[in-house]
């Protein structure tokens, strides 16, 4: 049994990859004058509606792929539990959920047009000179 336990241990070790550029996210903004680093805990209550730091957070749509890698690696709640907190926070009229956008491009798009606006894109995506990196994950 322990050494089916132990195959088994260094089956799946051998099989995890170490992540890749793509699987990395940055968090963005468009920000009037330069800002310090944020902190995956900040990045988050942001997120989540628990900053009122001034700033405009915005989402890609459920089901985009870097959606699923900002909430697995930075939020840490699956879609599910996210949709069902902002359910929750739009009864309540507590809070509303991040503006929502289609793409990657349509991500950038709304970041250069607001100032404020704070967004989350793959890592390996080339920035304008007008945006701030503000966390990258890793």
């Amino acid at each position: 049994m322990k050494l089916m336990n132990l195959t088994l241990t260094l089956a799946l070790l051998m099989s995890s990859q170490p992540a890749k550029a793509s699987d990395e996210i940055i968090v963005v903004a468009n920000l009037a004058e330069p800002a310090g680093n944020m902190q995956k805990h900040e990045v988050r209550n942001l997120f989540m509606g628990g900053a009122s730091s001034g700033l405009e957070p915005v989402t890609l749509v459920p089901g985009a792929q870097t959606r699923l890698i900002f909430n697995a690696r930075i939020v840490g709640l699956t879609e599910s539990r996210i949709q069902s907190y902002w359910a929750q926070m739009r009864f309540s009229g507590r809070n509303k959920a991040p503006v929502q956008v289609q793409s990657v491009d349509a991500m950038m798009e709304y970041l250069l047009e607001n100032q404020g606006s704070v967004g989350y894109l793959p890592a390996d995506v080339t920035l304008p000179e007008t945006l701030t990196v503000l966390y990258t994950s890793g």
